[in-house]
Formats: structure tokens, sequence, C-alpha cells
């Protein structure tokens, strides 16, 4: 019995989310989310990620609030990522972009891609 309990244990894949924003002002409640979900999922949980895209992009340079939540995120092991296509198409540059702020060449690429990795994707 011992044997298959462990092999059950071994079995357990960790929960894996991912968030598809277009607000950047969604950051805080996302970050509740997460911190609630680790607490919820406790040994299970694996990993959460974000990805912002869209016009809210045009609202990060010099915006000191993203930059103190994109803290708070790494320091929850949250990984945040911006869209590069949404990047290009409203002008902004990497120079643009907070640092510690990774860029995705294709934020709805990237969500797909993590959708076939076995992560729950939520768009909002």
């Amino acid at each position: 019995m011992a044997t298959s309990s462990l092999k059950a244990q071994t079995q357990l894949e960790k929960n894996k989310y991912a968030v598809l924003s277009k607000n950047i002002q969604q950051l805080p409640a996302i970050l509740q989310t997460a911190t609630a979900l680790e607490n919820e999922d406790g040994e299970l949980f694996g990993e959460f990620q974000v990805i912002f895209c869209g016009k809210t992009l045009q609202n990060i340079p010099q915006n000191q609030d993203f930059a103190a939540l994109l803290k708070t995120a790494k320091k929850q092991g949250v990984k945040i990522f911006a869209c590069g296509i949404s990047l290009t198409k409203f002008n902004l540059s990497k120079k643009d972009v907070p640092p510690g702020l990774p860029i995705t060449e294709n934020g709805i690429l990237h969500a797909f891609q993590l959708q076939k990795q076995g992560f729950l994707t939520l768009t909002i």
C-alpha cells in the first residue's frame, strides 16, 4: 500500500495559473487572487503568470504605482509580462518598460502556450 500512496503523490501536478489582462489597474486584485490561490492550494500551488496586452501598456512608463506592484509581484513569485506586439502598436520601446518587466513577443501566443502546458487561464 505504501508504494501506491507514494506513486499517487509523485503523480500530483501543481496548479498553474495565467491571467491575460488589458488593464494594469487590475494588478492589485490579480495579486490578491494569486495569494488566495497559493493559500488554498498549499503544496499543490505551482506557478502564476500575468500577461498585459493592449492599450493599457501606454500607462506603464513612469507609473510609480505599477513599478511598486511589480516589486510586490516579484516577492510573491508572480511572473508578469508585457506583450511585445502591443508595445509596438502603441509606439513604446523597451526603455519605456519598467526594469524587471520582461517582454513576451506575442502575449496571446504566450497565453496559448501556457494553456498547452496545463495552465488554467483567464482573460480579463
